[in-house]
């Protein structure tokens, strides 16, 4: 890792992994919800409501615990075979890495220590596999291990800890107001993502290739 500039305002990178790194395709459940009379996005509203996806994201219960509740949220509106389909559609949806942030990331871990920190399931690491994500960081704190999830303090201090440096010594990068927001109450610096280029941004000289000279 490079030295740290004296105006840098972060000597670590704590990142969020879903729609900064990872995405989801959701046009096979739209089109099942459409087959069904559903408006798109209400099998999603359900299975993310956080009475729904906490307990998952916890590490209390199974993906296919959760597909059975998201499916009994829908079999009054559906029937229950079509409610279950669209349970496992959410579960199951396909995902892909953006590969232009994976580059950046990997450049700034040449500079700082990166930490992914994610409101996941216990299937993280094989989906990391799955991804070919899994040496981006140095290491990970996902919700379903710790068993606290975001915007709750305590897991960015997990963060910190694991790359080794105080809170205000951080960069969080999120997409969602609501934690970078309990992320600037601890100190750190915050990145509310929206595209590449907050990314790019956010990391500055972090975000450029470590020459070695010759």
């Amino acid at each position: 890792m490079t030295p740290a500039p004296a105006d840098r305002a972060f000597d670590a990178v704590l990142c969020d992994l879903d729609n900064v790194i990872r995405f989801y395709d959701t046009a096979p459940l739209a089109a099942l919800e459409r087959a069904a009379g559903l408006p798109e996005g209400t099998t999603t509203d359900l299975g993310y409501a956080p009475e729904t996806d906490l307990p998952l994201l916890l590490g209390r219960i199974t993906p296919d615990a959760w597909v059975e509740s998201i499916a009994a949220g829908l079999t009054e509106r559906v029937g229950a075979e079509r409610a279950h389909e669209l349970g496992r559609a959410l579960a199951d949806a396909p995902f892909r890495a953006d590969e232009e942030v994976v580059s950046l990331l990997r450049r700034a871990r040449t500079h700082v220590p990166l930490v992914l920190v994610t409101n996941a399931t216990l299937q993280l690491e094989a989906d990391l596999a799955l991804l070919g994500l899994t040496d981006l960081a140095d290491a990970v704190v996902s919700s379903a291990v710790e068993q606290v999830a975001k915007p709750d303090p305590a897991i960015y201090r997990i963060a910190a800890e694991r790359a080794g440096v105080p809170v205000e010594r951080c960069l969080f990068v999120d997409d969602r107001q609501e934690n970078t927001d309990a992320a600037a109450a601890l100190g750190m610096t915050t990145a509310l993502y929206r595209e590449p280029d907050d990314l790019r941004r956010a990391l500055g000289a972090c975000a450029e290739e470590v020459v070695v000279a010759p």
